[in-house]
């Protein structure tokens, strides 16, 4: 049975001594992802040193992102309690920030290296993504990432990224392609706006990147739109007209519904001399900070339920996208193959044909051929002169059997949606197309009655991982929920279920 090389076993086993302190539920799923990798070795969509279960992030990720000197910092330190990040009128940091929980006491800065080269964290070879897209840049990851790690209690089980904004033309389509891959991986996107400059001109970069771009994305839900400092507008006239403003520009790039906030920092914010007003712009922020910090704190609830779906999601991409592809290139090439070789040897015949009578018998030479094949004439050299023939016509078989494939995988790969599964059909259709398989093979190698029984398991097991979720944070029936020597009970029966795997 196919497994993965050490380094990605060694990874799984730091991701499962993890969860068993973080998260045990989702302990078999772990199991569950090994036994998907193993599939996928056999139907060459993997190599052995890549895991399903590392494609994705298993810490819940939150992402702050907007213009310049919008209140990102000054929101997450409020957040964190401890004043971490640095704050500004002014462009304080050009980097993207990844803040995650550390054991010690102190605040360690980390280079960007350590988040490309290690691959428990979302960015790993993420270099190698910068690189595609700016050239050169992909050896500066110092220039566009970097790790704090501090002991804030709000950051256990998450992870926070503050970014720099979308004003500055420097480095722009790096760190537009790095934006990307951020909002990609996050489970909750936060836009800051600032209040003191809500037109549209001032956060044009953010409409763009950030709104009109999210609207057409399956998980646009994931993205809350924060209108920050608003306490700076309570000495306008009319400081409903900036909130009015603000919506308006968002309703211009297609906005027109989603979760909005105001807020300030209440340690940072302008004096409020009218009571009333004061009161009512109080109101209004406790609201909706509140609304936030609960929003965060349903991320890592969400996170468990994306990962559960991630595996479902893959196992049913297997089965009802990549094989009915594997299976239709399967198809075209043996087609093309023998269209190819009937064309081929049809030509060879005729070529020899029309040597044979082209010229009359009796010059001589012409009949030596069919003479020197003839092994009952002579046995040595016309048992010879067949092998040679029979050897250069299979070779040329299979030289034309990598010929179609090498044109057939571009084919597939064209029907790929994104550059991860172009590179599982193309592993998948090489591995279908070795010189020991038949040209008439209905099926990619590996695909069998086991293998779809191995799917419709995990599947299986999807659904009740679910539902041992919902016991976990849902109880319809009202009924008393189990003990808490009841879930150690199940923890430790998860645990030695994974442990015997």
């Amino acid at each position: 049975m196919p497994v993965a090389d050490e380094a990605v076993n060694q990874r799984l086993k730091s991701l499962e001594s993890h969860l068993q302190r973080e998260n045990p539920a989702l302990l078999e799923v772990v199991a569950s992802f090994r036994e998907l990798d193993r599939m996928a070795y056999r139907l060459g969509l993997l190599e052995r040193d890549e895991s399903y279960a590392t494609r994705i992030p298993w810490w819940p990720l939150i992402s702050v992102l907007g213009t310049f000197s919008s209140g990102k910092s000054t929101f997450i330190n409020h957040y964190l309690g401890m004043r971490l990040q640095s704050t500004g009128n002014q462009a304080v940091d050009d980097r993207f920030t990844v803040l995650c929980h550390s054991r010690e006491e102190n605040v360690n800065v980390l280079p960007g290296l350590a988040l490309d080269a290690d691959p428990r964290f979302p960015f790993y070879q993420i270099s190698d993504e910068i690189e595609k897209v700016a050239g050169g840049e992909g050896a500066r990851i110092d220039s566009y990432l970097q790790l704090k790690t501090c002991p804030a209690e709000a950051l256990k089980g998450k992870i926070l990224i503050d970014s720099p904004g979308f004003d500055a033309d420097a480095q722009r389509t790096a760190t537009l392609r790095l934006t990307e891959h951020i909002i990609d991986l996050s489970d909750l996107v936060l836009v800051f706006f600032d209040a003191r400059h809500p037109e549209p001109g001032a956060m044009q970069d953010t409409l763009e990147h950030l709104v009109a771009r999210s609207l057409s994305r399956p998980d646009a839900s994931k993205f809350l739109y924060v209108l920050n400092q608003i306490d700076t507008t309570a000495r306008e006239d009319n400081p409903e007209e900036v909130f009015g403003a603000w919506q308006r520009a968002l309703a211009q790039k297609g906005l027109t519904a989603g979760r909005f906030y105001t807020i300030y920092n209440p340690e940072a914010s302008v004096p409020i001399e009218d009571a009333n007003l004061r009161q009512r712009f109080e109101n209004k922020r406790d609201a909706d900070l509140c609304a936030i910090h609960e929003r965060i704190a349903q991320v890592e609830v969400e996170r468990s339920y994306r990962i559960v779906g991630s595996l479902e999601k893959q196992a049913k991409r297997i089965e009802n996208r990549l094989i009915p592809l594997l299976r239709q290139a399967l198809q075209r090439w043996k087609k093309q193959t023998l269209i190819a070789e009937g064309v081929i040897f049809a030509a060879l015949a005729i070529t020899v044909l029309t040597l044979l009578f082209r010229y009359s018998p009796g010059e001589g030479w012409l009949p030596t051929w069919p003479s020197l094949l003839n092994p009952g004439n002579h046995p040595i050299v016309g048992s010879i002169g067949l092998m040679v023939i029979a050897v250069l016509l299979l070779g040329l078989h299979f030289r034309l059997r990598n010929w179609r494939a090498r044109g057939v995988l571009r084919w597939l790969e064209g029907q790929a949606q994104d550059e991860n599964e172009a590179k599982q059909l193309r592993g998948g259709f090489m591995r279908s197309t070795r010189y020991w398989r038949s040209l008439f093979s209905r099926e990619p190698a590996g695909w069998w009655r086991g293998t779809r029984r191995t799917l419709h398991k995990l599947v299986g097991d999807t659904d009740r991982y679910v539902q041992r979720l919902n016991d976990r944070f849902a109880n319809p029936s009202g009924k008393a929920s189990a003990s808490p020597a009841d879930a150690s009970s199940e923890t430790s029966e998860a645990s030695a279920q994974v442990d015997n795997k």
